[in-house]
């Protein structure tokens, strides 16, 4: 029985410590001296993403319905391809979520060649949503999403560190542009 006890702690301590990746979220705010209309007419169109300096250019298939896909081509050359998951005109809000990445490079890691994506996340999904605040506006741009490295023991490269610091970088980055051309 105290053998029993025994195996039974160390698998249970075993699949205690062997976990995967742990859901990430990246939620950032800005408000932005601009009426929220104009704001919103800034970034409402799926297929414009030149508000974002990353991107240099897109290419749109179903406009501004659920279900439209957008392929954003980086200033770097690699791709990423997003889907629109839901959209709200009225509340000047969308969804949408990452399908498909270019690599932007291989690794070698556990002795396997491992390819790391133009953006180090997996199960990406997010929201942009702009609200008035009087004569400013509001814009809320949250995420969550995995690190890309869906095993134990994660590279350098696709770890939760990566991943967060990929997306708080897009996303601080795009909504201090916003707020310049908005504001202009």
């Amino acid at each position: 029985m105290k053998n029993y006890f025994a195996l039974l702690m160390f698998l249970f301590s075993s699949f205690a410590y062997a976990h995967g990746p742990v859901r990430q979220d990246t939620d950032e705010t800005i408000t932005i001296n601009a009426p929220a209309d104009k704001v919103w007419g800034i970034i409402k169109n799926f297929g414009d993403m030149s508000w974002l300096p990353p991107v240099k250019s897109t290419d749109v298939k179903g406009g501004n319905e659920k279900g439209a896909v957008r392929v954003l081509t980086l200033q770097d050359g690699g791709s990423i391809t997003e889907e629109m998951k839901k959209y709200d005109e009225a509340k000047m809000s969308y969804a949408y979520k990452i399908t498909d990445m270019s690599t932007a490079k291989t690794i070698t890691h556990a002795g396997k060649e491992e390819k790391v994506p133009v953006v180090p996340v997996d199960n990406y999904s997010a929201t942009i949503t702009v609200e008035a605040q009087g004569a400013n506006s509001t814009v809320h741009w949250k995420a969550g999403y995995y690190r890309a490295y869906t095993n134990n023991e994660p590279p350098e490269e696709m770890n939760e560190a990566a991943a967060n610091a990929a997306i708080k970088g897009i996303f601080t980055t795009g909504l201090n542009n916003l707020k310049a051309l908005a504001e202009k």
